[in-house]
């Protein structure tokens, strides 16, 4: 059912009471406050740096088209995704996820875009039931696979399998086809499993599994691993995030005092980078109102900053990194970003690369120009990422049939809520018995 027209303009109506209440000028003129007096270092409360610019602080923009025309910095790319079926519990009280990653190249080459790496990650309380078999070999070769039993948990068992489950198959499928990679290697998404870092800060089960349990240091130590190779070999690497989440800027200013009123970072940036023109106008109810216009021919960007903040902590030079070894300098596995706005979509992306490529700002500058001519030409991340993500997503039809599967398989139906019926129709029998 839609929304019948009185509705519709009654809603707008309480919007437009919203919009006179919260004056957007007044926001830009607290985010130039920000930009020009906080992030040069942003301290937090405990006097930590959880901020910093490399070299020197700066806003820039490049013409969409220039750019988009300009010759690559590096003449192949490498990216890789991972995708899963998302958790799913059964009646039989099992809970698990399915992962496959998968590595993407241009120019494109067939025999990598065929290779996969599938892991199973599998909850059970049945404490006699040892599911791990070890990576096995599949698709005469082109596949490895591995069954891998999470460990129990009271809770958050969803969170737990979906975590292991993508960030194994990605780092797996990463370290072991290292060598195909000759110039550049982007990830779909941060250079660390940032959804498994977090846990460090949800619970205190989630965060006693990264210091006891060996299958979460197991996907830690492969991140690590990943830097070392690349930095070892002198061919970066960067993760692509489409969709950034984090709050060190936001959660520093409250905790000075200052009322952010961004609901994250990426709000934060996005104020900075837009440009926009405000003009007064009167609506067909003589109600007075401010149109604002924003410029889409110019892509915009800062400097890189170094990220201490929420997860980046943990691998930074004053993190434990939960006693993974590491073999560079501490600061070398640091987390640096890069902010770059594309106003003909209002995206913001944030690109992510360890410190032990981003120090050298010949390096710096040739990342950035290589991924402004990416997003410029490709309105998104990088071809080879996109072609990684073709590869690794497991379609809503082929989770579907592989979950059925893994009902037959298991002799045991699957857990549904409403919202199955609701959305796909997928409520089983209507008859109780």
């Amino acid at each position: 059912m839609t929304l019948d027209p009185v509705h519709f303009e009654g809603i707008t109506q309480l919007a437009r009471r919203i919009s006179r209440s919260v004056d957007e000028t007044d926001q830009v003129e607290f985010v130039e406050t920000v930009w020009e007096e906080f992030l040069d270092p942003l301290i937090d409360d405990d006097g930590r740096t959880v901020l910093c610019p490399l070299g020197e602080q700066r806003r820039c923009q490049v013409d969409v088209e220039d750019v988009a025309l300009r010759e690559a910095e590096y003449p192949s790319c490498h990216g890789l995704d991972s995708g899963t079926i998302n958790p799913t519990s059964f009646k039989n009280g099992l809970v698990l996820d399915v992962a496959q990653a998968a590595m993407a190249s241009t120019p494109s080459d067939l025999e990598l875009h065929r290779d996969r790496t599938v892991v199973i990650t599998a909850h059970t309380n049945d404490a006699a039931v040892d599911l791990d078999d070890g990576w096995t070999k599949w698709d005469e070769g082109h596949t490895d696979r591995r069954m891998l039993q999470a460990p129990r948990v009271s809770s958050f068992e969803e969170s737990v399998v979906h975590e292991l489950a993508l960030y194994l198959a990605e780092s797996h499928h990463a370290i072991e086809h290292a060598d195909a990679v000759s110039d550049l290697f982007v990830l779909d998404g941060p250079i660390y499993p940032k959804g498994m870092l977090n846990w460090a800060d949800r619970a205190p089960e989630l965060a006693n599994l990264l210091y006891d349990e060996q299958e979460p240091r197991d996907v830690i130590e492969n991140y690590v691993e990943l830097v070392e190779t690349f930095a070892e070999r002198d061919v970066p690497l960067i993760g692509f995030v489409k969709n950034p989440s984090t709050k060190a800027v936001t959660r520093a200013l409250r905790a000075s005092g200052r009322e952010a009123p961004w609901v994250n970072d990426t709000a934060f940036f996005t104020k900075l980078l837009e440009q926009v023109e405000f003009s007064d106008r009167v609506d067909a109810d003589g109600e007075q109102y401010r149109e604002r216009e924003r410029r889409t021919d110019a892509l915009t960007f800062t400097n890189w900053f170094r990220s201490r903040g929420g997860a980046d902590r943990l691998l930074s030079a004053d993190g434990d990194a939960f006693g993974v070894e590491r073999s560079l300098p501490a600061e070398d596995y640091e987390v640096t970003f890069l902010p770059i706005y594309d106003p003909r979509d209002d995206l913001l992306y944030r690109v992510e690369a360890p410190y032990a490529f981003t120090k050298d700002e010949e390096c710096r500058e040739r990342l950035t120009m290589q991924l402004l001519r990416d997003v410029a030409a490709e309105r998104g991340p990088p071809l080879a990422v996109q072609k990684a993500d073709e590869l690794a997503r497991i379609s809503a039809d082929g989770t579907e049939s592989l979950r059925k599967e893994l009902e037959a398989t298991f002799t045991t139906d699957r857990m549904r809520s409403y919202d199955d019926r609701r959305w796909t129709g997928d409520g089983g029998s209507d008859e109780l018995f």
